[in-house]
């Protein structure tokens, strides 16, 4: 017996190691330096052939998986490693910094997100009956698993439809349900369904994150968010905390100061204005908040990000 199962763990390692080869060498030969394409709508391939720096971004909800390298996500002061053994989810839109750690021209990062839509999520719940949660909701609203060799084949098949166009219309949504009901089947499943779909008081927070992204700008009124959504102001603090990993504060000023951020760089707007718009009155704080979660100043960091895209840029032209 236990001959047995040693040749099945000897199988199953293989077959988990021929499917990184393969999503190795499609992503690889797709995208055939840094950057990024998006060859079906919400699905997301990357590379990069050296660690980045720390780029913060909206996050919307998604499944990572890693062919090659490894990545680091930031969301408030709780960091999430995962590598070509273990899977991402997010379950709302948070705003997080990510970081590719392991990267190198030899072996460059190479990586995928599907974006996981809401109404398909309960459309595979629903057909799929999973029953009551198998333990209680974990409530996060990220985390990281290992990547069973189910789901990974699930992954592999959809990459490789990438290069059957005319397959790839009919059989691509049917290997996005498989990938949502493997997750939904799987370790994140709970958290998954409870966050996405079944509510409580993670649906009532999902709720206020909408509103948070809707009137980012206006000055927080937790008492108000928190009445309304029929909670007490230190239930809803603590909710908010353990779905999104921040307080709602530190949640709207991660939030205003990447909308700055995007107002700067694709507006042109000046500091002063950028702050203005997302609902700063005092320049002089805005910039303390701006160094803070930026590293730098608002204009020498908007500086920097103009002179690396057109370093990418006339790299691109050699």
């Amino acid at each position: 017996m236990r001959a047995m199962n040693d040749h099945q763990a000897e199988r199953e390692t293989f077959r988990a190691q021929a499917g990184r080869d393969e999503l190795v060498e499609r992503i690889a030969r797709m995208l055939r330096a840094d950057g990024s394409t998006e060859p079906l709508p919400g699905l997301f391939l990357f590379r990069a052939d050296a660690p980045t720096e720390l780029r913060h971004t909206l996050f919307h909800p998604a499944f990572c998986v890693i062919a090659q390298g490894c990545k680091e996500m930031m969301v408030g002061d709780t960091r999430y490693r995962y590598d070509p053994a273990h899977y991402l989810i997010t379950t709302v839109e948070l705003p997080v910094a990510s970081q590719v750690t392991q990267a190198s021209q030899k072996e460059p990062y190479l990586g995928l997100r599907l974006q996981l839509d809401p109404v398909l999520v309960g459309s595979v719940m629903v057909e799929a009956d999973p029953g009551t949660p198998r333990r209680p909701p974990a409530v996060t609203a990220i985390d990281v698993s290992s990547l069973d060799a189910a789901l990974q084949d699930a992954v592999v098949r959809l990459v490789r439809l990438l290069d059957s166009p005319s397959d790839m219309r009919f059989l691509a949504p049917l290997v996005i349900r498989e990938i949502v009901y493997r997750l939904l089947m799987g370790e994140q499943g709970d958290r998954l369904r409870y966050v996405t779909v079944l509510g409580g008081n993670t649906h009532r927070i999902a709720t206020a994150i909408e509103r948070f992204h809707k009137e980012f700008d206006q000055p927080l009124r937790v008492d108000e968010i928190a009445h309304d959504l029929g909670m007490s102001v230190s239930g809803f603090h603590h909710h908010f905390k353990a779905v999104t990993a921040m307080s709602p504060l530190q949640f709207q000023k991660q939030l205003r100061l990447q909308e700055a951020r995007r107002l700067m760089l694709g507006e042109h707007l000046d500091a002063a204005s950028a702050g203005y718009r997302v609902g700063y009155d005092d320049a002089s704080h805005f910039n303390r908040e701006y160094k803070s979660l930026f590293g730098t100043p608002p204009l020498r960091d908007i500086e920097r990000l103009r002179e690396a895209a057109n370093g990418g840029a006339r790299l691109g032209m050699d």
